[in-house]
């Protein structure tokens, strides 16, 4: 009998970041937290579903290394994604995972990282909102 909840669990194309202008528009929100050996950038997508994009450099290690960090990231994604804050109902966060030299560590920390550092970029992001709204209704009277 498959577990009815597996169905979340899957990674396919569509919770991916690809093209250059979606990582670069992420970057140009400037929403950013860092922890441990990783930096994570969030911008609001609209869309349904989170989606993940990964900046591994070559002074993190050898392909080896990153492709092992990659897979591990990918996989707390994976595992995660139903637990990361959302900026409203019905919509979710692009986010990329940049990542600092280090050696792999347990696939549960980076699960715990990526938990943590979305939902302090969330918090900012949120903050962010209530004081523009604070500043323009200011501005109004």
């Amino acid at each position: 009998m498959p577990n009815p909840g597996a169905k979340s669990l899957f990674y396919r194309k569509r919770h991916r970041l690809s093209r250059d202008a979606d990582y670069k528009a992420v970057y140009r929100a400037r929403i950013k937290k860092a922890g441990g050996p990783l930096l994570v950038f969030i911008r609001p997508n609209g869309l349904p579903e989170h989606r993940l994009g990964l900046a591994v450099g070559r002074r993190v290690g050898r392909a080896v290394d990153r492709n092992r960090i990659k897979r591990l990231l990918r996989e707390a994604f994976r595992h995660e994604r139903s637990r990361l804050a959302t900026p409203a109902e019905g919509q979710a966060y692009d986010i990329i995972v940049s990542v600092r030299p280090h050696a792999p560590l347990p696939l549960r920390t980076y699960r715990t990282l990526l938990v943590d550092l979305v939902g302090r970029c969330h918090r900012e992001h949120a903050r962010r909102l209530r004081r523009r709204g604070e500043g323009t209704h200011e501005r109004g009277t």
